[in-house]
């Protein structure tokens, strides 16, 4: 019983720590990467769909990115979608395939990404507690309900402590990554 909740909570904060890591891959460094673009969805014949799904990303260069459709009929809800994300560029369109070239990080922006990132971060940790939360009343039902004794209980929240830690040093390791990623010059 108590085993259970404890590995049911370490693969939810796992989730947790995942999905930080996604959020901070869409967060632009230095150099541009293809995961930026997996949080734009564009309207593909009146649907959402991800632009991951509707073209094949390449980065060319430091600063620049190739979009190519796979269908070219979707090419100007794609670059329309990017327009308006809040990725901060306006890609060209040569007929095959839509250039986007992102602007040098200025000290500000860099600052700005900084900011997002420990907000994501912190958005993170909360979850990664909030699923200890339910762990810990989880535990204490089992507790009050006879199935298992309070010094079961109390090995294991301290084993849930253990685990929590472990997973909210995950996230803060990557946010110092990305924090030394992003004042990189």
């Amino acid at each position: 019983m108590i085993n259970e909740v404890l590995n049911d909570a370490d693969n939810k904060m796992g989730k947790s720590v995942e999905a930080t890591r996604e959020e901070f891959a869409a967060i632009r460094a230095g150099r541009v990467n293809p995961s930026m673009f997996s949080k734009i969805t564009a309207d593909y014949y009146g649907t959402p769909t991800p632009l991951q799904a509707l073209a094949s990303f390449t980065a060319q260069d430091a600063r620049t990115i190739l979009i190519a459709p796979f269908d070219i009929s979707a090419m100007p809800s794609i670059e329309k979608a990017i327009r308006d994300s809040d990725l901060g560029v306006n890609p060209s369109n040569d007929g095959k395939v839509l250039r986007a070239v992102f602007p040098e990080l200025t000290e500000e922006r860099r600052k700005d990404y900084i900011k997002l990132a420990r907000g994501k971060a912190e958005d993170g940790r909360v979850s990664v507690r909030n699923v200890r939360r339910s762990a810990k009343q989880g535990l204490e039902k089992l507790e009050k309900d006879g199935e298992v004794g309070q010094d079961d209980v109390t090995g294991a929240e301290k084993k849930l402590d253990g685990i929590t830690k472990k997973h909210t040093d995950a996230i803060d390791d990557m946010l110092k990554n990305k924090e030394a990623e992003l004042l990189e010059v």
